[in-house]
């Protein structure tokens, strides 16, 4: 039986002889060659999606963060993939891109969703809201933004964003919540840095800044 492992196919050996006859260079180079063409396969792949080749896209209008905003979409888009790519919202972050982080989580209609499982066509009647929409015109952040600050909440803060739109459409609908129940109403997003002690204390205060500017 023959061993093949170069990028053209030729063989390395046959199963029986000495080591001698595949040299350790040969080796290294038949992988590295076999590696180079999956690579270029696989971006040739990608780029044939992110410009639409043969997507047939429709040019479409979406309300996101109080604006009318104009984007090509292809029919299989999600939502995440519009944001970040089409409008340049890069605050909505892409992790796992499956449902599981909530890295990507916005509010839609004041609900939080997954970006990444929403295709962007099912949105056009739907009012987008993201972490870039949070703040007011002259700067000032949302209270639950200015929570995280306030308490230094996460380390290298990827899902940050995630965890913040989740806190905030979860207090829409219950303003005064108890650590646990804030707890519960984030718990479909996770953090891989894992300090999610720090990271409820800093919802905590986000709950409570709201509370004090409603009440002002």
């Amino acid at each position: 039986m023959i061993l093949t492992c170069m990028a053209d196919g030729s063989p390395l050996g046959i199963l029986g002889d000495t080591p001698k006859a595949v040299s350790r260079r040969r080796f290294i180079k038949g992988v590295i060659a076999g590696g180079a063409a999956v690579s270029s396969a696989s971006y040739l792949f990608r780029n044939s999606i992110v410009h639409g080749v043969g997507g047939g896209e429709r040019l479409i209008t979406l309300n996101v963060n109080g604006q009318q905003r104009r984007a090509d979409v292809m029919k299989q888009e999600t939502l995440a993939w519009t944001l970040r790519y089409k409008l340049g919202l890069t605050g909505t972050k892409l992790g796992c891109d499956r449902a599981e982080c909530g890295a990507c989580t916005v509010l839609l209609g004041d609900v939080p969703h997954y970006s990444c499982s929403v295709l962007t066509h099912t949105v056009r009647d739907k009012q987008v809201l993201t972490i870039e929409g949070l703040a007011q015109a002259d700067g000032t952040l949302h209270p639950v933004q200015q929570g995280i600050v306030d308490e230094q909440g996460f380390q290298c803060a990827f899902c940050m964003s995630g965890f913040v739109m989740a806190a905030v459409g979860f207090l829409k609908t219950n303003p005064n919540p108890t650590r646990l129940e804030l707890a519960h109403g984030v718990s479909g997003n996770l953090c891989r840095c894992q300090d999610y002690d720090k990271i409820l204390t800093a919802l905590m205060r986000g709950a409570e800044n709201l509370r004090t500017v409603k009440s002002a």
